[in-house]
């Protein structure tokens, strides 16, 4: 576990953490209006390897929920936000409390995660004890069935009575979608990419086939990790689980470590790797013991999924594959895959 503290007087900036992967959402764009929720669960804390908190400052913001935030104030002059709440549009927005040190960004405008992200010059990590946090294992993951459910119901504001509300395909989702679509292409070697069917067909298939020429052999991507069987001798690409605490890769033994791994957060992972059906709930009140619910499943969103374009283009720039042309033509022509709703 650990505290961060200003690294101008020391002063505790926050209650003790302990470290988690970072999300694959962590800097989406979701929608327009939309309320999301707070990005990091409470009591952890991501590092961003890459981001700056300002543009020639050094890298590795540590995000985390905004109420484990301890010793801050607003800077009210920057205090700006874009539409609805405060964004980065200003710099760090947040001061230490005992000696007025820039320290951190405040995000909670609509459209994005709400979050706090400290600024890597201005705080220093400290251990509080020696206590170190439970790793789960992949098969101790399995057990627990921690899924991300591929639809919500997402709240905008805009309507003249207030908050209007409706079923949408989860943003989680189409960010998970844009990293591991990246990684797909780059996979592909330019060739067609076929991927199961189901949902698993229904997020990636259209994309893929949008996006990948024709007229060659297809590469065959198969969902592969714990649990599941080992996979076949012509799977070429792997859909394969992230941890959720260190960040791990699942990796396949012996002779399927050659495949190429496309990532894909471990809660959207066991959705897709074990699809469950509509399971009926207990029943509350004055129901007998043993008695089950039989409501109906979540209403199914009314347009097709759609990738996260800012996620997909972010993590596509990123890979050495990024370099060969067919790919960068893609990143340069992306307009008319958003016109049609891939994106």
């Amino acid at each position: 576990m650990y505290i961060f503290v200003c690294a101008g007087c020391g002063a505790r900036l926050t209650v003790p953490l302990s470290q988690v992967a970072l999300p694959a959402h962590a800097h989406q764009k979701y929608g327009n209006g939309v309320q999301l929720p707070v990005l990091m669960e409470s009591g952890t804390f991501a590092v961003d390897p890459e981001r700056r908190d300002v543009s020639d400052g050094i890298p590795g913001e540590v995000v985390i929920a905004p109420g484990d935030a301890r010793g801050t104030v607003l800077i009210p002059e920057r205090a700006g936000g874009y539409c609805c709440g405060l964004d980065w549009a200003e710099g760090p927005n947040m001061a230490c409390e005992g000696c007025g040190l820039p320290v951190a960004t405040r995000i909670d405008d609509c459209s994005l995660w709400q979050a706090v992200w400290l600024a890597p010059d201005a705080v220093r990590r400290l251990p509080v004890d020696d206590t170190a946090p439970l790793t789960l294992s992949w098969a101790e993951l399995l057990e627990e069935g921690k899924r991300t459910s591929p639809y919500e119901p997402i709240t905008r504001w805009g309507s003249l009575l207030g908050l209007d509300h409706q079923w949408s395909w989860s943003p989680q989702w189409e960010a998970a979608a844009g990293r591991a679509l990246a990684h797909l292409l780059a996979a592909s070697d330019g060739r067609p990419v076929t991927v199961p069917h189901g949902l698993t067909a229904e997020v990636f298939q259209r994309a893929l086939d949008a996006l990948l020429p024709g007229g060659r052999p297809a590469r065959h991507a198969v969902l592969a990790g714990p649990g599941l069987p080992g996979p076949d001798a012509d799977a070429d690409i792997l859909l394969v689980p992230v941890h959720p605490r260190t960040g791990e890769t699942w990796s396949p033994p012996g002779r399927r470590a050659s495949a190429y791994p496309v990532p894909l957060p471990f809660g959207v992972w066991l959705c897709l790797a074990f699809p469950e059906p509509h399971v009926r709930l207990p029943a509350s009140g004055s129901m007998p013991e043993g008695v089950l619910r039989d409501d109906p499943p979540a209403p199914r969103p009314r347009h097709p999924f759609r990738i996260d374009e800012r996620v997909f283009r972010n993590t596509l720039t990123r890979l050495p594959a990024a370099g060969g042309p067919w790919l960068r033509e893609i990143l340069e022509d992306l307009t008319p895959h958003m016109r049609s709703g891939l994106f």
